[in-house]
């Protein structure tokens, strides 16, 4: 199962040496003519795909992974397309927090937690993931491990140390129920590599999310995305905010600094102009192909920031609006669908409570906003999808409006960030166009210097050309 470093190095070269041949000469031909950064091929099936985060521990009233299988009919109805399962792996003892531990605590990267089930278990469930048509993502902790796990026996000499030759977690954070790997060591990028390998090959998993993608050298994560690819073509989510890291190994990456621009503007620090440094840095720095992912919530939000309605209140179903019409990939948290109005417990067992809000329509929104970019290619992700262009109005503090085309696609949307009703004036001709509304599917003609009206935090989508 296993190979040596050297046999690694010369596969790895061999997979990365094609590529990087014909970009070498493409520029020694014509030093002048752009080259693509992105190296990587992003899979076709997550051309529009929506991701989904699954913890095991809270998505069911059990807790494993034999009823998150039953509810596979429902996230398929949904139209959800990559599930993003929080790791999977047994947690340490020592220095545990709380009764049950983190999940980011690893034990063991070659074994699943009982808490969850057993491996058939897991492999039940992949397998009937892959038949409803999902891809299935695993949480993976590669920056540090628990203090218990066997490697920090075995090889100690694998670990970070503090100044007095002691086991150290990440430092400045309270992480004191792990301890860091050196990755100055091979052993640490074999081992934790081949892990890597191991689910995809034996299991069929289509990728990783990767914790703290950014606390671990980006030459490794090209490492490793040549020799996944090599199994079976995968899509790699990273928990950074760096465009380094789509170079040669990461699909997606956070964007965090959409995260905490929405929420500022819900909460009143900002305005609908605040998103334009966003979308600047997005158009002029971040690679065309990548994919940003814009999400209203996921596990360390809940926990640490607070719910939906804390962080977003009346702002919430245009901001959720805008993470999924937008550019950028969208994420879907267990829980939001039945708007969850709890923070749940990270080292307990906390079920969530599907029944908790009978009057819950934000559900139906997600489904249906999945189903508005379904119908939309000018909505799809990374390098698939129409770039937004600015609709400027006369009312720039209140009006966010954007327009997205391609090959007779094109979708507008119009959102007010603001408490009080709007009416604002479109000042040009590039929303332009007939269209059919969002949700009710009347039609709807805008011509240059039209008048635009839109409720307190109130959207508008339209479209027309697509399906």
């Amino acid at each position: 199962m296993r190979k040596s470093l050297l046999a690694s190095a010369v596969a790895l070269a061999a997979i990365a040496a094609p590529a990087l041949a014909d970009n070498h000469t493409q520029a020694a031909a014509n030093p002048w003519q752009p080259q693509s950064f992105v190296q990587i091929e992003n899979p076709e099936w997550s051309r529009d795909a929506v991701l989904y985060q699954i913890n095991t521990r809270h998505f069911t009233p059990e807790g494993t992974f034999a009823a998150a299988e039953e509810q596979l009919p429902r996230l398929r109805e949904m139209g959800v397309d990559i599930l993003w399962l929080m790791p999977i792996h047994p947690i340490g003892q020592v220095n545990r927090k709380g009764t049950l531990g983190s999940p980011y605590s690893v034990r063991d990267y070659y074994a699943v937690n009982p808490e969850f089930g057993t491996e058939d278990d897991f492999r039940s469930f992949m397998e009937a993931a892959h038949a409803q048509g999902f891809h299935v993502i695993l949480d993976l902790v590669a920056n540090h491990t628990a203090w218990d796990n066997q490697l920090a026996t075995d090889h100690p000499d694998w670990y970070e140390k503090t100044w007095d030759g002691n086991f150290r977690p990440t430092p400045w954070w309270d992480w004191s129920d792990i301890i860091d790997l050196d990755w100055s060591q091979p052993g640490v990028r074999q081992h934790v590599g081949e892990a890597m390998e191991y689910w995809v090959r034996e299991f069929g998993v289509d990728g990783y999310r990767a914790d703290v993608a950014g606390y671990v050298p980006v030459d490794f994560w090209e490492t490793m995305r040549g020799r996944l690819d090599a199994i079976r073509p995968v899509f790699m989510l990273g928990e950074v905010q760096e465009t380094a890291y789509h170079r040669a190994s990461f699909d997606a990456t956070y964007a965090w600094d959409w995260h905490h621009t929405s929420k500022d503007i819900a909460q009143g620090r900002g305005n609908a102009t605040s998103f334009f440094g966003y979308y600047a840095e997005n158009e002029s720095l971040w690679p065309r192909e990548v994919m940003r992912m814009t999400y209203i919530e996921n596990h360390d939000s809940n926990a640490w920031e607070g719910t939906l309605y804390e962080n977003y209140g009346d702002g919430l179903e245009a901001m959720t609006a805008l993470a999924f019409t937008g550019e950028g990939i969208p994420l879907i948290h267990n829980g939001m669908e039945a708007c969850n109005a709890k923070r749940l417990e990270f080292f307990e067992r906390d079920p969530i409570d599907w029944d908790q809000n009978p009057d819950c329509t934000y559900g139906d929104l997600l489904v249906d906003l999945i189903a508005f970019r379904d119908a939309n290619p000018a909505l799809e992700n990374g390098r698939w999808g129409a770039r937004m262009q600015q609709v400027v109005t006369d009312r720039p503090q209140e009006i966010f409006a954007w327009v997205r085309q391609e090959e007779g696609n094109k979708v507008v949307g119009l959102f007010n960030f603001s408490g009080d009703p709007v009416e604002a004036t479109l000042a040009d001709g590039l929303a332009a166009g007939s269209y059919r509304e969002f949700r009710s599917d009347e039609t709807v003609v805008l011509d240059a210097g039209d008048t635009v009206t839109l409720p307190a935090w109130g959207f508008r989508l339209l479209s027309s050309g697509g399906e």
